[in-house]
């Protein structure tokens, strides 16, 4: 075994990864929301800012035949400059592994923030397929390209020390983010991100954002395909544009530091973006006003 290459030893230690048990047990009862198909990303693995509370909560509420991991799953940039790895974001990859092993395909596509995962492109770990990029055909027939988005960032391909200064601060405005949430938790009040409301109000970002969405349109429709998903941004969103007389849809599935949100595809091909704090507070508030209906006894 010791003359094997470190990979095959690597896949070796995933694919025994889901008979470790969870700090954070699996939810087993009550019915899971199936869809055909899940896209997430951002997930930042190894940052304190990964929402590993409500992304556990997803993973445990949903179910689904596919499942796209669209990149910066793990945050590479950060764990080169300090290591954190709490039991939650290992009870995340033993979810995400679990649901391999019960016959759910899964197709990680490495973003800028894990590009170390990229070399293993083509390989399969634990019955996740590591590939570069994704064709995927919705039930109601439409092709769409999926990628994690980084080869459109202007900032990185172009200037990429600049990315690292931007990442630096990003962590910083994460840390404020993470302290806010913090506090509204403590008064029982729902979860809001700071860093999310601050990135609509600004001129700028708003700009890039819509540019970015337009470049990665336009290289979808001279691919020849019907739209496109991916990540990067940090910003869920669902916009059609039209290239050269081409109708083309733009999916970005968002991400698990700021809005928590969630691309899924229904049985009959039509596709939604979960906003996964609203989904809690929807399912919190159903449940008090079961309570509050239920007469007490005499």
């Amino acid at each position: 075994m010791n003359d094997l290459p470190n990979h095959f030893d690597a896949a070796h230690k995933v694919a025994n990864f889901p008979s470790l048990k969870p700090a954070v047990p699996e939810r087993t009862k009550g019915k899971r929301r199936k869809y055909r198909t899940i896209w997430i990303s951002d997930i930042h693995l190894g940052t304190k800012g990964c929402n590993h509370e409500l992304l556990i909560d997803f993973l445990d509420h949903t179910d689904s035949e596919t499942m796209y991991l669209v990149g910066d799953i793990i945050d590479g940039w950060r764990l080169k400059k300090k290591l954190y790895w709490p039991a939650e974001h290992n009870d995340i990859v033993w979810r995400i592994l679990k649901r391999a092993k019960r016959g759910t395909r899964i197709i990680y596509i490495p973003g800028n923030h894990d590009e170390m995962i990229r070399p293993f492109s083509g390989m399969n770990f634990g019955g996740v397929e590591i590939m570069r990029a994704a064709f995927h055909d919705t039930a109601d027939g439409r092709r769409l390209m999926v990628l994690h988005g980084d080869e459109f960032d202007t900032i990185m391909l172009a200037h990429r020390w600049l990315a690292y200064v931007g990442d630096a601060l990003y962590h910083v405005m994460m840390k404020l983010n993470n302290w806010v949430a913090s506090v509204r938790a403590r008064l029982g009040l729902p979860y809001w991100s700071l860093s999310k409301a601050a990135k609509h109000k600004v001129k700028n970002a708003v700009e890039f954002i819509s540019r970015y969405e337009e470049v990665v349109a336009r290289a979808a429709a001279e691919r020849g395909v019907d739209g496109v998903v991916c990540g990067h941004i940090h910003t869920a969103e669902c916009r059609n544009f039209v290239h050269e007389g081409r109708e083309v849809e733009y999916w970005n599935d968002g991400d698990w530091v700021e809005g928590c949100n969630a691309l899924v595809e229904h049985f009959d091909g039509t596709m939604e973006i979960l906003n996964w704090p609203e989904e809690v507070a929807r399912r919190e508030n159903a449940a008090t006003d079961v309570k509050t209906s239920v007469p007490e006894a005499a």
